[in-house]
This record gives C-alpha cells, sequence and structure tokens, in this order.
C-alpha cells in the first residue's frame, strides 16, 4: 500500500518523478509515510504497574497506556479482608487492554497488624479531621515495600526500567508507604538490588504520578483517558458480592472526589451519611 501511494502521488504516466509544484511532494510524502510505519512497528517499552483495582491504580494503569508504555500489571492477594478487588483488577486489566495481568499470592495474615489483615474492625464514618489525624488501623505494615520488591523481580524479568505506582500523599492519611521521601528511597535502593542494575543493563525509575494530586483531579484524569469507574473497587470493608459499605475511608474519600467533579460515583451504595 505504501508503494501504491508513492506511485500515484510521485509519478507520471510512464513511471517519471514529477514534482508538486516543486516543491518535492513525492519524496516528503514517502519519507513522512515511512516515519509513520516505523513508528508504528517499533515496540512498546515494558513497564510494571500495580494494580489493585482501585481507583487510584486503575487510573495509573490508564495513565502508564497513554504514555505509550506495554502494561504489564501486578496484582496481590495477600489475605486483604476485601479480596474482592482482585475481581476488580482483572476486570480493569481487559478494559484496558493490558498486555499481560499476573496476581502474586502472598500472606500477610502471617503478621496481622491491620485492619485489612487481621481481626480488626476497619473504622466507618471517619470526618475528614478524623482521617487527618495520625496513621489509621488500615495500614498494612510494609505493604508497598513488598509490593514494590515483587515489582521490581518482574521488571527485571521483562527487561522493564519502569514501575509505576498510585500512591497518593494527598487527600489520604498520611501513610508512610506513601510519601515522595519512601519512593526516591525504593528507587535509590532498587538501583543496587539487581544483577540488571549492578550490571548497567537496568537504570529503574519508579513513577507516582498521582503523588500530588487530590482524589478529584486523579477522577479527573482518568475519565480523560476513558476509565471505567464501575468496574473498580475501593472499599476496605465490602460485603460478600463486592458492595461496598460506602462509611470507610476508602469509600468516603471516593465519593468526595466524584461530588467534586459534579458526578456520581457510578458504584451502588448503601445510604450512608456523607463525608463531613
Amino acid at each position: 500500500m505504501l508503494g501504491a501511494l508513492g506511485a500515484s502521488a510521485g509519478e507520471g504516466e510512464h513511471g517519471e518523478e514529477r514534482s508538486h509544484s516543486g516543491s518535492g511532494f513525492h519524496s516528503e510524502s514517502h519519507l513522512a509515510l515511512t516515519s509513520m510505519e516505523m513508528c508504528a512497528l517499533e515496540p512498546k517499552k515494558p513497564a510494571v504497574v500495580l494494580l489493585s483495582g482501585g481507583l487510584d491504580s486503575s487510573t495509573v494503569a490508564a495513565i502508564a497506556a497513554s504514555e505509550g508504555f506495554e502494561v504489564n500489571a501486578l496484582s496481590f492477594s495477600y489475605g486483604q479482608r476485601h479480596s474482592f478487588e482482585l475481581e476488580a483488577a482483572r476486570r480493569v486489566s481487559k478494559s484496558l487492554g493490558i498486555a499481560q495481568h499476573r496476581v502474586a499470592t502472598i500472606d500477610l495474615r502471617v503478621f496481622g497488624g491491620s485492619a485489612l489483615t487481621d481481626d480488626i474492625d476497619v473504622p466507618k464514618s471517619r470526618t475528614t479531621a478524623e482521617m487527618e489525624h495520625g496513621i489509621p488501623i488500615t495500614y498494612v505494615p510494609a505493604r508497598n515495600t513488598i509490593f514494590l520488591s515483587f515489582a521490581l523481580a518482574w521488571a527485571e524479568v521483562l527487561g522493564s526500567n519502569d514501575i509505576f505506582i498510585g500512591v497518593n500523599a494527598l487527600d489520604y492519611s498520611g501513610y508512610p508507604d506513601c510519601r515522595p521521601e519512601f519512593i526516591h528511597a525504593f528507587e535509590q535502593m532498587a538501583n543496587l538490588a539487581t544483577k540488571a542494575g549492578v550490571e548497567g543493563r537496568q537504570k529503574l525509575a519508579i513513577h507516582a504520578p498521582l503523588m500530588h494530586l487530590t482524589k478529584a483531579q486523579i477522577i479527573r484524569k482518568g475519565l480523560e483517558l476513558g476509565v471505567d469507574y464501575s468496574l473498580t473497587s475501593s472499599c476496605y470493608d465490602p460485603d460478600s458480592n463486592g458492595m461496598p459499605c460506602g462509611q470507610c475511608d476508602s469509600c468516603l474519600l471516593r465519593q468526595k472526589g466524584f461530588r467534586e467533579n459534579g458526578l456520581a460515583d457510578p458504584l451502588p451504595y448503601p445510604n450512608v451519611k456523607a463525608m463531613r
């Protein structure tokens, strides 16, 4: 087809090259088409994206894809009470056309220490002020350190220099492993920790594109990229069918983000008190 286009645009009846108003139309068009064809054939760079199935990580997966990366999604079955999020991760992965989606199984219940991995009640109906005070019991000890270590291992196998994670330092409770300082320190460590790094074949970058965005801004970005938030799951304490409780910190912050965009959250919620 490329040859046919070149012939019709630049050759006369006897195959002689003719100009278009003396501008070299044939050669310029041919070069442009060749360049486009080469870009289309150029393989995408692989990236590992941590995908929980929640709002933030789904947005990050869409951002990575929009930046031209081949998305390799990594989820975890870690003994979390809200394991329904794994079903959401599968739906999101399929919706975004992700190259690979792997689920690693580890059991953080062996340590407990969190409302998400232990027999501890999930806090409900907290105000914004309450959320901003201290680190909540939903913090899972060293979770992002563990998840990023798995992502680092897979990135080395894939020959990838890029890991994406949906951590956010705004509109949240100040989890220590969601801070910029943590991400920077892990990135430095990661470049010392692998064979590929030591041999100079890998210069790893950890991307945290949501770090300084509010929940409302994250939602807006995701909608611009076509994320279907009805496929996601954010609740820390859903029922057996995945219905969100509407009262945990994650549900309240999610609903607040949609309200600030003048939108209704596409997930169904029981009738609960709005966030104060």
